[in-house]
Formats: structure tokens, sequence, C-alpha cells
């Protein structure tokens, strides 16, 4: 067991004033591309300072005797994370996905800088009740479902809400698909969604509402994960048979590419992607680690 005092990680990611002075450079001259397309430098500003007032209450809480570190959503996948972290993620709903996949273990607490902007499905906390909560970060944490991919390489992905699996540009990925129960079929499709419970709530249930024959998605918590395909093309040499289901304990998809090059990606991170040759395999499964939510 580490006799390491805790280190409290704190995660954000820029505003959207940082990034519009990042490509501007000056104020006026973000207020002037705002206002070309009917929006306020006001607007942006105080959202700006919403996020800066967080980091400073959530950095004001902090034990005196802890650690620190403080990592950009940018950064994330060359942050490495000590057993001993605890995570604030101060932003969306996404941000706290988006970490999730580097955490093996560590309890996660997820503040919303802009309290009823943000759905507040996963940063649950308010900057000002994170004192309370790092006097005993492990206490009711919720454990939510993960997904896994792994390529015949070795290679492995995470996901917190869904991993993605297709061409690059979302053009046709052809690739061989083949479900737990054994049924095999050559897809040419826009890709594949494979989603926990807690993605059940975003892009997987984008797909659930136009699909007649959907199932049942799982709950936050539940070891299962759904998956579908996206515009599966029936051609002579193309089926669309085996386009959604669910996937629960060890049972796996597996996919054999048949393109030049696909990508797997978790959670939206598509700067940290795995690659597919033509004739590699991944497997897609419930991850055995589980994310730790406070």
């Amino acid at each position: 067991m580490s006799t390491l005092t805790p280190r409290i990680v704190i995660v954000s990611r820029r505003s959207e004033l940082d990034e519009l002075l990042a490509r501007h450079g000056t104020l006026g001259a973000a207020a002037y591309f705002l206002r070309q397309r009917g929006r306020d430098l006001a607007e942006v500003t105080a959202r700006h300072e919403a996020l800066k007032a967080a980091l400073t209450e959530v950095g004001a809480a902090v034990p005196a005797d802890w650690r620190r570190g403080h990592v950009e959503r940018g950064d994330l996948p060359r942050f490495l994370f000590a057993p001993e972290d605890v995570i604030v993620a101060v932003g969306q709903d996404g941000l706290v996905a988006n970490v999730a996949k580097y955490l093996d273990g560590q309890p996660v607490i997820g503040v919303d800088p802009e309290p009823g902007r943000n759905p507040g499905v996963l940063a649950r906390h308010r900057a000002g009740g994170v004192a309370a909560r790092l006097r005993d970060p492990g206490r009711d944490c919720q454990e939510r479902t993960m997904v896994v991919a792994r390529l015949d390489d070795g290679q492995e992905l995470y996901g917190l809400n869904e991993v993605y699996i297709g061409h690059a540009g979302h053009q046709s990925a052809r690739y061989v698909l083949t479900t737990p129960e054994g049924a095999r079929e050559r897809q040419s499709s826009s890709g594949l969604i494979i989603g926990t419970g807690t993605g059940a709530t975003g892009w997987c249930a984008s797909i659930a509402r136009e699909r007649a024959a959907a199932p049942v998605l799982p709950a936050p918590g539940d070891p299962a994960l759904c998956w579908f395909v996206r515009e599966a093309w029936p051609s002579p040499a193309t089926g669309v048979s085996h386009t959604s289901g669910l996937l629960s304990g060890v049972a796996e998809l597996e996919l054999t590419c048949e393109s030049e090059r696909l990508v797997v990606f978790a959670d939206g991170l598509e700067s940290d992607a795995l690659e597919l040759s033509w004739g590699q395999r991944i497997r897609i499964g419930v991850a055995a680690k589980k994310l730790r939510l406070g």
C-alpha cells in the first residue's frame, strides 16, 4: 500500500475564449469574429470567468499537505496518473469521459462550472462541494461499466461512453463482422458504435431512436454493452443482417479489417486513436476495470 500523500489532479480544457484568443490574437478580433456570427463576446467571457472561478475554488479546497497536478484535455494521452491520485474534472460531462479511459480505479469527481447549462450526469458536483468530497473521496463512488477494444497485436483502448470503429474520414469502412453467436457477415458501412450504459444517453441513444428493432439499452452500472452498425450498405458482396445487439459478460464482437486503414477511438478523442490495417482483427467487449465516479 502506498505511503504517499494523495495527489489531486485537476483536469480541465481550454475555454472558448482561450480558443478564440489563440486563433485571433486579440479580444477585439475575437469580438468581431463573434459578431459576424450573431454572438456576443460578453457571453463567452462570462463562461470563461465561470470556469476560472470554479478552478480557483477547487484549488483552494485541496488540503495543504496534498500534492497537486493539473492537466488539460489535449494532454491526457501523455499524462501519467498514479494509483494514489484523486481526479477532479472541472467542465462538462464529456470531460469526465475523456479522463476515464486513462484511469484504473482512481476516484473521479466531476465539477460543473456552469450549473443549469450542462446536464450534470457525470459532472455532478459544484465547486463549493469539493472540499467536503475530498475528506473521503472514495466514499459512495458509483461504478460505471467501461468498454475495451483489443487489437490482435496487443494494443488496447478503453472508453466510458463508446468506442467508434470506422474510416478516418467517415467514408465506407469494409470489414467482416463476427457476432458472439458466431454469425459472420462482410459489411460496408459508415462504422460501428459500441457503447456502455453511460454512453447509452448519448450517441447510442441517437441511433436507437431511429431503429425499430433496437435492443434495450443497458444502465450505467450494467455489465453489458450495446452495439450498432451505422448505415450498412446492402450489395452482392456485403450484407445488412447483423447491425445491432448486446454484449454481456465475456461476450465479444470481432471485426476483421478489409480496408487499407480504419481508426478506433473512444469518447470523441480522435487524437488518441488506434489504427487497423488490412487483415487485422479487433475484439470489443466489457472491460474488467470500471470508472469510480465520486
